[in-house]
């Protein structure tokens, strides 16, 4: 029994199988893989394999020929719809590969939601393209990242049903609406001053959220999470290494542990929390775990207070990032110290306020350097 896969020179991979049948015949089948990746060819070969040592050739099928020397082997299906296949792909797939239960719970949303009023009565395969415009189209009042979203979930279902034999090859081109980069909002400097001192007059807790969101880039779950054994009051060093969601704790977001050192007024604020009622640094008034909207009941009457625009908990993330970049911190220190997976994801945070541009827009009035004049250059005479 072998399973090998060769290149084809317009593209694309030839997948030969071999196997014994139960009556002692070899068998042999070769057929161009509907996948454009090698790995996954070999894998789509490996499941066509089983099934054909499972089942063996469907025999009343005709074979037949789609280019020289290449066999192949028809064999009919019954395809599930998406509605069916759905519960399939949820536990074959975002569960087995271990996403986030934030992730899990979203994916589940988007399927019940958008992805199956569509075409939950529809087979995996006899989608068409006009199909996906209709349905780009019937969402002209959702955002156009929000769309690519639900695009993306339904590639992984296409891609997931053709590495599992469920369908032969990907039925449409699911091409992805143009997003526009956009920058993202903060706190300025003085506005987020201005919270600080509000959220100080308030209560220590809703201080603590503003200085861990604003001066360590947490994000609002690993705030909730966070416990007192991350935190190193010697060195001044916060451990970002778990992250809460609806009772269930994970490691944050990509899975990656950082590590950011403490400003000197976050490291005061949580000198002057230190309590008793558990392992975690932020609690309810009655000791209980906070709740996803507990961050935001204590944002809203600080930004109140402080008279600035009510922006979500996680936009003090946003300023953390925002702040460094305007203080011309490298991009990968920024990168590094907010977790960020991707540098792209970084570069969104790279612009200034209108101050810094004045600023910019001043160094040409400064003297020019002194290597710029002409007189600076020296002629190297040519030999002879």
């Amino acid at each position: 029994m072998t399973v090998k896969i060769r290149p084809y020179r317009k593209g694309g991979w030839e997948v030969d199988i071999m196997i014994r049948l139960d009556n002692g015949q070899r068998y042999r089948e070769r057929r161009r893989a509907p996948v454009e990746s090698k790995s996954g060819a070999l894998r789509w070969g490996q499941q066509r394999e089983r099934y054909l040592l499972t089942h063996g050739p469907d025999s009343a099928a005709p074979a037949k020929t789609t280019s020289p020397g290449l066999e192949v082997e028809t064999e009919k299906k019954e395809v599930p719809t998406f509605a069916e296949f759905a519960p399939r792909f949820l536990e074959g797939y975002a569960k087995a590969n271990r996403h986030k239960p934030s992730t899990i719970e979203g994916t589940e949303k988007n399927l019940r939601v958008h992805v199956l009023p569509a075409f939950g009565d529809r087979r995996l395969d006899e989608l068409t393209q006009e199909d996906i415009q209709r349905f780009k189209g019937q969402r002209t009042h959702l955002a156009n990242k929000t769309v690519n979203h639900h695009l993306s979930l339904m590639r992984c279902m296409f891609t997931a049903a053709v590495e599992w034999g469920v369908i032969e090859q990907m039925p449409v081109e699911l091409k992805r609406l143009k997003v526009t980069k956009t920058t993202m909002d903060f706190y300025d400097f003085d506005d987020f001053e201005a919270l600080v001192s509000a959220a100080s007059e308030i209560d220590r807790r809703v201080l603590l959220m503003v200085l861990l969101g604003g001066e360590a880039g947490l994000r609002s779950g690993e705030i909730r999470a966070l416990e007192w054994s991350s935190i190193d009051f010697r060195r001044r060093m916060l451990t970002v290494e778990r992250s809460e969601y609806q009772g269930h704790v994970t490691l944050p977001k990509h899975d990656k542990i950082r590590q950011v050192p403490m400003t000197t007024r976050l490291t005061e604020a949580l000198r002057a929390h230190r309590h008793e009622h558990g392992p975690r640094v932020l609690y309810k008034e009655d000791g209980s775990s906070l709740a996803r909207h507990t961050l935001r009941e204590w944002l809203t009457p600080a930004c109140l207070d402080a008279n600035v625009r009510y922006r979500s908990p996680h936009c003090l993330r946003h300023t953390f990032c925002s702040h460094l970049a305007m203080r011309g911190a490298p991009v990968r220190a920024i990168q590094e110290l907010a977790g960020h997976a991707d540098l792209k994801t970084t570069q969104r945070y790279m612009h200034l306020t209108p101050a810094a541009l004045e600023g910019a827009i001043r160094l040409l009035e400064q003297p020019s350097p002194s290597f710029a004049g002409r007189g600076d250059i020296m002629e190297t005479p040519c030999p002879g």
